[in-house]
């Protein structure tokens, strides 16, 4: 199964990568898109009166549409999906009545992931492109990084729908945008660079390797090994470069690198590099070790290596178990009756050999 350990941490990896402020830490102008204030900020408190007893009908809906926003949240976390998505319908909807341009597009950016998270992709495909058209419209540049993602959010859902041309397409612009981005900063010097810029630089080189990663993870599951494997190695070496050898995320690509290794037959390099991988793993403590060692676990019965696989198959149960991912557990069960089904073919092989 292509990259069936990888598939496990999918969902997490963005998380690794960068938290991309989105438009709640920038306005639409300003260098490389930074301008103007937090939107957490222009939402909870900027528009707050300093005299309680002059506000208006405009700030008791804003006051409103906070608390909506704050309701959304919870439920989110909480897991409750439908509440979430109705407080933000709610919210949007007040965002619309105050004419506050940075909270529809943040709004509708919270709708989109939550439709997307749902499976409701075509929803997501519209409220990402309406959050878009609000930034547009409000001088957010092509190649401000929370366009960006949304643009990398889009070619993601693409590659779900099976557009092919369209997710090469989104996939292109995003990694092409910020590979320009980042060539202007060539030139200058460390010490050149103030804070912000540096900040700017870092972030953009992390949804670059978030972009290259995502498309790798389209490309594998297409079987352009090949492109995939170089997608892989370039985002591997941005992760270690900005976010250091032992970074979880790091972990991970180093994981989906060894998958593809696997997959193109090159088993030797793909359990030298997992292996590393899982050594980091044991002493950084990573959150799903149970899935670097489930995957050297397959390369082992890939080589041939039986008892070595049970064994790190083993491992990877009890702390799947452990971690309540019932996921990785069914998949490491499998691998468990792949080994049993090889030993009983080579068994029969021998007694065939031995009759002849």
């Amino acid at each position: 199964m292509l990259s069936s350990w990888s598939s496990s941490v999918a969902g997490k990896r963005s998380a690794f990568w960068v938290n991309i402020k989105h438009v709640e830490s920038r306005g639409g102008g300003g260098r490389g898109g930074r301008g103007g204030a937090a939107l957490w900020a222009t939402v909870a408190f900027s528009l707050f009166s300093s005299d309680e007893d002059k506000r208006d009908e405009a700030q008791r809906k804003d006051d409103e549409m906070i608390l909506l926003l704050k309701k959304a949240k919870l439920s989110v976390y909480r897991g409750q999906l439908q509440a979430a998505s109705g407080f933000l319908h709610q919210a949007v909807a007040l965002a619309h009545q105050t004419g506050n341009k940075q909270a529809v597009i943040y709004t509708y950016s919270l709708m989109a992931n939550l439709a997307y998270v749902q499976g409701q992709l075509d929803n997501a495909e519209k409220l990402f492109k309406a959050a878009m058209s609000f930034m547009l419209s409000g001088g957010t540049p092509q190649d401000d990084n929370a366009f960006i993602e949304m643009s990398l959010k889009l070619a993601s859902i693409y590659a779900e729908q099976n557009k092919a041309e369209l997710a090469e397409h989104g996939f292109r612009f995003c990694s092409e945008s910020l590979e320009a981005k980042l060539q202007k900063t060539i030139d200058l010097k460390a010490e050149e660079q103030t804070e912000e810029e540096e900040a700017l630089r870092k972030e953009t080189r992390l949804l670059l390797g978030l972009c290259l990663d995502s498309r790798a993870r389209y490309r594998a599951s297409t079987w352009r090994l090949d492109q995939a494997r170089k997608d892989y190695e370039y985002a591997l070496t941005i992760c270690r470069q900005e976010q250091g050898e032992t970074h979880p995320q790091t972990l991970v690509l180093m994981n989906d690198l060894g998958t593809i290794l696997d997959l193109q037959g090159c088993h030797d390099d793909a359990l030298s590099l997992v292996q590393q991988a899982v050594d980091l793993s044991r002493s950084a403590g990573h959150p799903d070790q149970h899935v670097l060692l489930g995957n050297m676990a397959g390369i082992l019965l890939h080589k041939g290596q039986l008892d070595d696989s049970v064994r790190f198959y083993q491992e990877a149960l009890g702390l799947a178990r452990q971690a309540g991912d019932q996921e990785a557990v069914d998949k490491i069960q499998e691998g468990l009756k792949e080994v049993k089904k090889k030993r009983e073919q080579g068994t029969k092989e021998e007694q065939d050999a031995a009759e002849d």
